[in-house]
């Protein structure tokens, strides 16, 4: 029997399901998850969910505003620590793909520095999974000094769906630091969990996201949006999901991947038009060796190019911007960008106007998202949150980041209209393919399940429909569990 000793499982189905496959791991088909745990030893279980970007997606590495609803689908990690201070891995298999399995000393880890650590992930396409779950290790041994005297063995189980934009990636990441501090005794608040997790992600992983992500699945909460400034990370509070509507996610079966070479391009093309807009207002810019990040002076702006207004942009500088131009004139004439994350090829050439407008109109149409989210839902407002979401999807065809699976889902979402209870629909996260995130009442299900059906016709890809919402890791604390494998119920204490 499996026993629950602390913490809840705060009536969550799918905790309960996990807690099951706990239960079932002695009959499991896999021998390494059979022989992963050690009889009567304490388990900890942490859980965060993905997320669904209903607004400000890609700029929040620009500074934006954004809001983000944690979804119902999430990841658990369970942790056993080891005395023998190694770190082994079983995730269990999701959606028809092969169960996953790393194992390597813990000392290997100690002393390395993030470069080396991403090479070392990066030799071996089917490991590089592990690089989000040892890299929290790694992070924390670098950035808290923790100092781990027993290794750790870890379960993964999620029903997160990989490749569709709703950050499989960061729930894996944050339900492991979760846990981790949980056995290690490392004390961390939600937002801090979130910053060590983008770190994982961008040095560790190798992958150049912002922020938002790790902070819906550390700090989100159910059935609300996380307002989030991203400058770099400022919680600015819940906005609550008025009766009446609901935000939906319909899966185009574009394969998404934040590693993707158009999602960096863009990334780079916005901080290279930061660093022109720098010169261009006299702003006190730092000597740099090429490629090299550039340090800017900035309290006009405060480091942010979101912080540009629309009507600022399009009256003194847009027209100033290049709309491309080569990384190696951008890197002879100006040295490197302020974006520690990426870097300005020499051999490419990178949109530089597009990018950097989007960063600056996307987070007004964030801040007019969230006000009319707090105003009386009329016909009329809904309609202009909807016209939003177009916008905002508008916006990243023109950046390069559409698909024809988003753009088609968006173009059916639009002519069923209110009249079927639907008022907008945006592509979400990265861009390039994955979840389009659609805006209807909220007794608009069927109506959402006509446009998957005819999307299917069309294409032949059913698209997964993600609808509800769960609370965050910080919400959702952690539980622990005592007993034997397989067990065959769980008694609650207390």
């Amino acid at each position: 029997m499996i026993q629950l000793t602390y913490g809840t499982t705060h009536d969550l189905p799918d905790a309960a399901d996990f807690v099951n496959t706990l239960n079932s791991l002695g009959r499991h088909p896999l021998k390494e998850a059979r022989e992963l745990f050690t009889p009567g030893a304490e388990l900890i279980v942490a859980r965060a969910p993905g997320r669904l970007d209903v607004m400000g997606g890609i700029a929040d590495y620009s500074g934006s505003l954004v809001l983000e609803m944690p979804i119902r689908e999430a990841t658990f990690a369970a942790l056993q620590r080891d005395p023998a201070r190694n770190l082994k891995m079983v995730s269990l298999p999701q959606d028809g793909e092969q169960a996953l399995t790393f194992e390597m000393p813990l000392s290997e880890l100690e002393g390395l520095d993030y470069d080396t650590a991403r090479a070392r992930f990066r030799q071996d396409p089917t490991q590089h999974w592990a690089a989000y779950v040892a890299g929290v290790f790694l992070v924390l041994m670098r950035e808290r000094g923790a100092d781990f005297r027993a290794g750790a063995k870890l379960l993964i189980s999620s029903t997160v769906p990989q490749g569709k934009g709703v950050s499989s990636s960061a729930a894996l990441e944050v339900a492991t630091m979760q846990a981790v501090a949980a056995a290690f005794d490392i004390s961390l608040d939600g937002r801090e969990t979130a910053i060590l997790c983008q770190k994982v992600e961008n040095l560790v992983a190798g992958a150049p996201c912002g922020v938002m992500d790790q902070m819906t699945a550390a700090c989100g909460e159910a059935n609300q949006l996380l307002a989030l400034l991203c400058q770099p990370a400022e919680l600015r509070g819940l906005v609550t999901i008025p009766p009446g509507i609901a935000f939906w996610g319909l899966d185009s079966g574009v394969r998404h991947a934040v590693t993707g070479a158009d999602y960096g391009s863009v990334r780079i093309g916005a901080f290279m038009g930061y660093r022109i807009l720098a010169e261009l207002a006299g702003l006190a810019v730092g000597k740099a060796v090429a490629g090299e990040t550039v340090q800017i002076d900035d309290s006009r702006w405060r480091g942010y190019l979101a912080n540009l207004t629309p009507s600022e942009f399009a009256g003194g500088y847009a027209t100033q911007l290049p709309e491309r131009m080569g990384g190696a004139e951008f890197l002879q004439r100006y040295g490197g960008t302020t974006d520690a994350v990426t870097h300005v090829d020499p051999e490419k050439t990178y949109a530089v106007r597009i990018p950097a407008a989007h960063a600056i109109y996307e987070h007004h149409r964030v801040r007019l998202f969230a006000e009319l989210l707090g105003a009386r839902l009329s016909e009329r407002n809904l309609e202009l949150l909807g016209e939003l979401m177009y916008q905002s999807h508008a916006s990243y065809s023109a950046c390069g980041l559409g698909s024809s699976g988003t753009d088609r889902l968006v173009q059916l979402v639009r002519e069923a209209g209110p009249e079927q209870g639907l008022f907008g629909a945006k592509i979400t996260g990265g861009g390039s393919g994955g979840t389009v995130a659609v805006l209807s009442r909220s007794e608009a299900a069927n109506s959402i399940a006509r446009i998957a059906e005819k999307y299917q016709r069309e294409t032949g890809h059913q698209p997964y429909i993600f609808s509800g919402s769960s609370p965050g890791s910080a919400a959702f604390g952690h539980f622990k569990l005592r007993g034997d494998f397989p067990g065959l119920t769980v008694t609650q204490q207390g």
